[in-house]
């Protein structure tokens, strides 16, 4: 169930939507310090099929499924690692800083959105939801 109080200033909240989330292969809640889960929601972007784990592009009328956690500055640093993120404009990643509805709460949060240069390709996972998508990259 998701914590009532929304988190103390010192802590930055993240939205989650392929392998971070609960179950998925790099599972938030099994990283330290540990993250406070704060409730589902869903931004609306384009998920795209990667491989072992998908990319999200914001914007559009699609819907992408995840989940929204309170955050420490060292876990941040840890997910920086996961999603392999750099200085660089050719990175795989971009952290944005974007707006998400949890339980009716306008909660501010960092998300990893895919660089378009990769996904040119990629397959379209029209659910928006990670954990339901077919892992065979047959779409």
């Amino acid at each position: 169930m998701p914590d009532e109080i929304l988190p103390a200033a010192s802590l930055r909240c993240v939205f989650v939507y392929g392998t971070l989330r609960r179950g998925g292969s790099n599972d938030i809640t099994r990283l330290r310090p540990a993250p406070r889960f704060l409730g589902t929601a869903q931004v609306a972007g384009v998920l795209y099929h990667l491989g072992a784990y998908p990319g999200m592009a914001l914007g559009g009328p699609l819907w992408v499924q995840g989940e929204v956690y309170a955050i420490e500055p060292a876990l941040e640093t840890v997910l920086d690692e996961i999603e392999d993120l750099g200085a660089n404009p050719s990175d795989e990643y971009v952290k944005r800083d974007i707006v998400v509805d949890v339980g009716g709460r306008a909660v501010s949060c960092l998300v990893y959105e895919i660089n378009p240069r990769y996904v040119v390709s990629a397959p379209r996972i029209p659910e928006g939801d990670w954990l339901k998508a077919p892992r065979s990259g047959t779409l």
